[in-house]
């Protein structure tokens, strides 16, 4: 009897050029775990199987580049949001435009379908919130609550409710019936990227990028834990379809949570980069990332992976002693009714709405429909997928067989390394163990030839420097059989260069105790100043990534030192660097912004007041800089992603300057 193969626990599946030009956002559909949209910023959505490399649809009518999407629960309907804040819903059966609907002021950043009913809620920058009839074409009802753009939408399994998550540190929690605000919680300290509804039970989860994943009691609205122990922001959240455990996605690795107590059940190391979505079907859980134009898919078997009744790992505190996880249920929590009809609640609400809300089909509307078009790219995957002759059997099929798992290509030990021991002794946080190489990555399949440029931005996340590689520090080998190198040679060829980079480091651990010393025996102003005049923008980053932190410390004075050097880093190259002044721009803008507008539009005064007259000059300093970086700003505004939205909020708080 042959010997059973090992297979991998966690692989890529595929990887295509998805759009002529960078991706701006995707998603999975979650009921098959195989229909794939991709939004691009040539302004098309295209409609993919995930293990297949040609487009299946390509949908068009957008103007501006698509910033969100999402599928409804049956995989028949599709709706996009774009950056000029227009919203289309196609129907994939039919392959046509179904609606048109305007109405948001800015960038659409979620959207969500109703479980049951043909309702549509769209989140936006302009920070409403509007639920929409995709049979009347209206908008039935808004949502006003956020101060920041609105990044998750989640409607409730019953759909008597819709989560909202949004970059002004909250997530709230919506009646559709009495149309208000149920409940608001405050708890993160950053942007809330995403929430989740438990499948069953009255149990909300969100992840932030204060880097921690929280989970709510939706009877007691209050935190029934949080998990803090994470180094990257948390992408996307997806519960185990029986609700046993949580999959959460971070850069390059899954975790799996519980919530009662929090623990971390399994971690598993995947290539995936900055993970976009998630979906789970047959016991594989399948997972997308994004890189400009290349979109990759990866698989991973579930059937590895510890979900629950384990030792738990990187949660265990000192000296206590490990309580049983506590069982979760009926028995603790609600359950969620499912209503045999669609929710229609939130359609009688339109008689409450302005004339405004009230979008009747007009020619204007009819002219977009008619110049949106549903391209079928490759007519056999189409019909196979979308008119299967059987009008019973949906493709992507339910029934699906899984992923095949490609055999292991690594020893026996390090596949054991990446799986947490049962032992009862478990103290180490098991991502800080040496790993030898976890996952492989497959042969890429691509619908095109790919092109490896150097990127013009240095991402802040990276495993290995731009440039690089470790091959190059190494002597070449000369033969197959000469494979194992002298010791002293091996660290000669290794310390070359490192001598230099003790001096960098020593220089700016020297700059770095400088500023300290000032801030010590001064203040915050003469601090930055001697960042300033070091002319070195890694201490001046390092220096504003404190004062971030406490919006007290901030004065006019201090504003206008630190304004040009913002300018400076929204130009930089380094990720990192145009976080930081993006930042401290928006923290200016909140704060300053008003009083330098009011003081500038102030009529002169009688006699000589010598402190106006020194507050009217750093008000003319600050002005005259923000209106350099606005048009930076401007520029930027185009850039789709994060950073791009960011540029764009950035710019809607600048246009008093125009």
């Amino acid at each position: 009897m042959a010997e059973a193969v090992a297979t991998k626990t966690a692989w890529k599946l595929h990887e295509i050029t998805a759009h002529s030009s960078n991706v701006s956002s995707l998603v999975l559909g979650k009921t098959s775990g195989r229909l794939l949209a991709t939004g691009g910023d040539d302004c098309r959505v295209n409609i993919w199987s995930v293990n297949k490399p040609n487009c299946i649809m390509s949908l068009t009518g957008h103007t501006s580049p698509i910033e969100s999407l999402q599928v409804n629960t049956n995989e028949k309907l599709i709706v996009a949001g774009s950056q000029s804040g227009s919203i289309r819903v196609w129907d994939l059966e039919a392959a046509k435009i179904l609606r048109s609907l305007l109405g948001h002021k800015a960038n659409i950043c979620s959207l969500d379908f109703h479980p049951y009913g043909s309702i549509v809620a769209s989140g936006s920058l302009d920070t409403n919130i509007k639920l929409w009839d995709v049979r009347k074409k209206s908008c039935v009802f808004r949502y006003k609550g956020h101060t920041e753009a609105v990044r998750c939408l989640r409607f409730s399994p019953d759909g008597k409710w819709l989560a909202s998550a949004a970059d002004d540190h909250t997530v709230k929690l919506w009646d559709l019936v009495a149309g208000k605000l149920v409940f608001e919680f405050t708890e993160h300290t950053g942007p809330v990227n995403v929430v989740e509804f438990h499948p069953n039970e009255y149990l909300l989860a969100s992840g932030s990028s204060d880097r921690t994943v929280r989970f709510w009691d939706l009877e007691k609205f209050q935190v029934v834990s949080c998990i803090e122990e994470e180094a990257t922001p948390v992408r996307c959240v997806l519960f185990n379809p029986d609700g046993c455990c949580l999959y959460s996605g971070f850069q390059d690795s899954l975790r799996v949570y519980g919530w009662e107590p929090e623990r971390c059940f399994d971690v598993v190391l995947v290539n995936w980069g900055k993970v976009a979505d998630l979906s789970v079907r047959n016991n594989q859980l399948i997972g997308v990332s994004f890189a400009q134009s290349t979109v990759s898919s990866f698989v991973v078997d579930l059937s590895r992976v510890t979900k629950s009744d384990s030792v738990p790992h990187g949660l265990i505190r000192d000296d206590e002693p490990l309580v049983p996880p506590t069982p979760t249920g009926s028995s603790l929590r609600r359950i969620y009714d499912r209503p045999s009809t669609s929710c229609s609640k939130p359609q009688s609400r339109v008689k409450h709405n302005s004339e405004s809300e009230r979008r009747s089909p007009s020619s204007e509307d009819d002219r977009d429909e008619k110049e949106s078009k549903a391209e079928i790219q490759n007519p056999e995957d189409y019909n196979e997928i979308f008119q299967p002759k059987n009008a019973i059997c949906r493709t992507p099929p339910r029934n699906s067989e899984p992923f095949p798992a490609p055999p292991e290509d690594e020893p026996i030990a390090a596949k054991e390394a990446v799986k947490p021991t049962r032992a009862p002794d478990v103290q180490m946080l098991l991502p800080k163990q040496e790993l030898p190489n976890p996952v492989q990555r497959p042969p890429i399949a691509s619908s095109a030839p790919l092109t490896r440029a150097e990127p013009l931005v240095i991402p802040a996340a990276r495993n290995e420097p731009i440039g690089l590689k470790a091959s190059d520090f190494l002597p070449a080998v000369k033969s197959q059989s000469q494979t194992e190198l002298v010791d002293e040679e091996a660290i000669s060829q290794i310390r070359k260069g490192h001598e230099t980079m003790c001096v960098v480091l020593t220089s700016r651990r020297k700059n770095l105790d400088t500023v300290q010393a000032v801030w010590s025996s001064s203040d915050v102003k003469n601090s930055v100043d001697s960042a300033v005049a070091i002319n070195d923008l890694s201490v001046v980053v390092d220096l504003l990534n404190i004062v971030n932190q406490k919006p007290s410390l901030w004065k006019l004075d201090l504003c206008a030192i630190v304004l040009p050097q913002v300018e400076k880093l929204l130009q930089s190259k380094y990720e990192s660097y145009v976080q930081t002044g993006c930042t401290s721009l928006k923290l200016i803008l909140q704060r300053f912004l008003p009083l330098i507008t009011d003081i500038l539009a102030a009529p002169p005064s009688v006699g000589v007041d010598i402190t106006r007259e020194e507050r009217l000059h750093k008000c003319k300093l600050c002005y005259k800089q923000l209106k350099n970086i606005n048009s930076i700003i401007k520029n930027k505004s185009g850039l789709s992603g994060r950073h791009g939205s960011t540029f764009r909020e950035l710019h809607l708080l600048m246009a008093v300057l125009e």
